[in-house]
């Protein structure tokens, strides 16, 4: 097939999953692990992420903590963890990590002195 030459763009021929045509709806990202520049590696296929990140468990501390919306102590609480409850690190930025309980949420920022490797 050729391209004609009023036309300066190549025909068209999607494949795959990720075809450029048009707005998507946003996910929550209360309940979805994914953010502008990265998502949970479970998701890759379906979202298109400059990076995908392998969660890393963590288990809540004694004492529970806070899932907060963004990474500071002022942001609004999505639900409270109990102790050794599993949490699926996806980043850290600072003192915050971000990840999620599940693949499906929630999805929130944990202070990283409530978080401890899982053996």
């Amino acid at each position: 097939m050729t391209n004609s030459s009023t036309d300066p763009l190549p025909p068209k021929h999607p494949q795959g999953p990720f075809i450029l045509s048009g707005p998507v709806v946003k996910p929550d990202e209360t309940r979805v692990p994914i953010r502008g520049d990265l998502a949970h590696v479970g998701l890759a296929g379906r979202y298109f992420v400059p990076h995908y990140a392998v969660p890393q468990p963590r288990s809540v501390m004694p004492g529970g903590a806070a899932l907060l919306t963004a990474p500071n102590a002022h942001a609004t609480e999505l639900c409270t963890l109990m102790e050794g409850d599993s949490f699926e690190l996806l980043d850290i930025t600072g003192q915050w990590a971000w990840g999620c309980l599940s693949l499906t949420g929630p999805v929130g920022y944990i202070h990283i002195d409530r978080l401890e490797a899982v053996a």
